[in-house]
């Protein structure tokens, strides 16, 4: 009704001719029924709106992948859940720490740093090996009170494998926690 209505308006302001208006084109397709609706304003609202409508004026948040149908091997869909505990070392001038976290659930199973009241009165200074080896004894006898007696260990990109760090994991390793290293 309304299509027709445009259609004869067309009519009337063309001399009679009969042409339709761009926002009343028919899409491709031999039975589309379905108008064809002009682009909406460049500086409008419906710029903003996610595909569903429901989160104005913000933007994706998650990266959508460049190839949908890539394969997702199965050993990268069930390492979380394989070895689900991961060692986390933080070494600055000052101090010292280091955590294994739960991967799944993202919770801190057992904590340990040079900061803490109970370490900094016995170590002479919070950022050499022997504070590194003390940081690992403390987190070893954390983590076996949890009951974690696995974790993985992957650098950052800026860390190398030496050094404070590498003692920190042996500290753990020799204290009864399994730590599987990878290194790239």
């Amino acid at each position: 009704m309304l299509r027709l209505l445009s259609c004869k308006l067309c009519e009337r302001m063309n001399g009679g001719i009969n042409t339709r208006p761009l926002s009343c084109a028919q899409s491709s397709g031999f039975h589309s029924s379905q108008p064809y609706f002009a682009p909406r304003s460049f500086f409008g609202v419906e710029d903003f709106l996610d595909d569903d409508n429901s989160r104005p004026y913000t933007y994706q948040k998650e990266k959508k992948s460049k190839n949908p149908n890539k394969h997702v091997s199965f050993k990268q869909r069930t390492v979380a859940y394989m070895e689900p505990f991961t060692l986390d070392v933080f070494i600055s001038k000052r101090f010292v720490s280091a955590s294994i976290t739960h991967r799944v659930t993202s919770k801190q199973v057992a904590v340990a740093g040079t900061n803490s009241k109970d370490i900094k009165a016995v170590l002479k200074s919070r950022s050499d090996i022997p504070a590194c080896l003390a940081v690992g004894q403390i987190l070893a006898d954390r983590a076996r009170e949890a009951d974690v007696y696995t974790a993985s260990y992957t650098p950052r990109e800026r860390d190398k494998f030496e050094g404070k760090i590498r003692a920190v994991v042996q500290s753990l390793i020799d204290n009864g926690i399994d730590v599987k290293v990878f290194l790239d």
